[in-house]
């Protein structure tokens, strides 16, 4: 829960010692949606990195019959039209609620699978499709499933935790590639009047905190999540203040050392690993592409941004094209009903012919 007496006994008192807030750049890749983006957007930050670079991958829901190049990063699909870079599409993992394979009627291939990327962003749902080019390649099918599932099974590395399964007979369960720098007894969690004694783990990418006595009792702070940490005055004493990020809620814990000159080895130690981690981010997602076919329509083709002006009209949104149950539909198959003695274009699934002559 939110440290609520760590915010009565901080408030109005001046810091002993603080970094400086926002240390870490904010991480927008991951959990954002954006359209028609400048090439600044579509550069890789600290800690992102491209997994994969397929070509001749077409945008059938938005850009049916354009051909582009899809890269998967460890955040995010970016995709971009080869024929004008200002058409792209930036989509985090974090906005993606599934992920699947279906059939679609591509302008360029024709009748096809093709893969559908269901997504929320701002409440607002999206579909994107994505269609390869390349005959027989399972390529986009195998690589961004295996990213998405990897995304969805480490959030650990960069969400918040409360009260989480993280702790096993006083030890912490351990991600991969995290490594324990420091396990410091006798910190109180100032959560409530009385206090909860407790311990400190810090890892090189996250600090957390359990109850001596209830271990289920813990919190886990990525770094990626800090934004700002602090010693202050309060009327426990000198406490040890984290703030994290609003998109992790905004919260302010306070933590208390027994003796109190362990604060100063706490502070210390976590301020220094938070820097370490600002330079070099672990978002934890792994994935390696065994092997890139040599046929040529998939040779790498870098990215370049147009040299044209762009001038303001009356075109339709671009997020407009996206939507799930909007007019702009993919055409699907024909297929025989025999109600009606001749062929139509097959139904959406949980659709009904009969429904689709009622007025609501």
């Amino acid at each position: 829960a939110r440290s609520a007496s760590a915010r009565r006994g901080a408030r109005g008192a001046m810091p002993a010692k603080q970094e400086p807030e926002h240390l870490f750049e904010e991480v927008w890749q991951d959990r954002e949606i954006k359209f028609d983006q400048p090439a600044t957007s579509l550069r890789l930050r600290k800690g992102e990195f491209q997994i994969d670079s397929i070509n001749s991958v077409e945008d059938t829901k938005g850009n049916n019959g354009e051909r582009g190049i899809l890269i998967v990063t460890n955040l995010r699909l970016i995709w971009t039209s080869a024929k004008a870079a200002r058409t792209n599409l930036s989509i985090g993992f974090s906005c993606i609620s599934s992920v699947n394979i279906r059939q679609v009627n591509s302008k360029l291939r024709g009748n096809s699978q093709a893969l559908f990327v269901m997504t929320r962003f701002n409440s607002t749902r999206f579909e994107f499709i994505f269609t390869s080019l390349v005959k027989n390649s399972p390529r986009l099918f195998t690589t961004v499933l295996a990213v998405f599932k990897s995304y969805e099974t480490t959030k650990l590395y960069r969400d918040l935790k409360l009260r989480g399964a993280i702790i096993r007979e006083k030890e912490l369960v351990m991600l991969p590639n995290e490594q324990v720098y420091e396990k410091i007894g006798g910190i109180w969690n100032l959560s409530s009047d009385q206090g909860n004694l407790g311990t400190f783990i810090i890892t090189n990418v996250r600090t957390v905190w359990f109850a001596v006595l209830a271990e289920n009792f813990n919190v886990s702070i990525p770094y990626m999540q800090m934004k700002s940490i602090n010693v202050r005055n309060s009327k426990f004493g000198q406490a040890l203040v984290i703030e994290t990020t609003a998109c992790s809620g905004g919260y302010i814990l306070g933590f208390r050392a027994d003796p109190v000159e362990h604060l100063e080895e706490v502070y210390t130690q976590i301020s220094n690993l938070w820097k370490v981690f600002s330079a070099t981010p672990i978002f934890g997602v792994e994935y390696t592409v065994d092997e890139r076919p040599e046929d040529g329509k998939d040779a790498f083709m870098p990215r370049t941004e147009d040299d044209v002006q762009i001038v303001d009209g009356d075109d339709i949104e671009p997020c407009l094209l996206y939507q799930p149950d909007g007019e702009k539909e993919i055409d699907r198959e024909p297929v025989f009903n025999a109600e009606l003695g001749l062929a139509m274009e097959r139904l959406k699934e949980g659709t009904t012919l009969q429904s689709l002559w009622a007025v609501v």
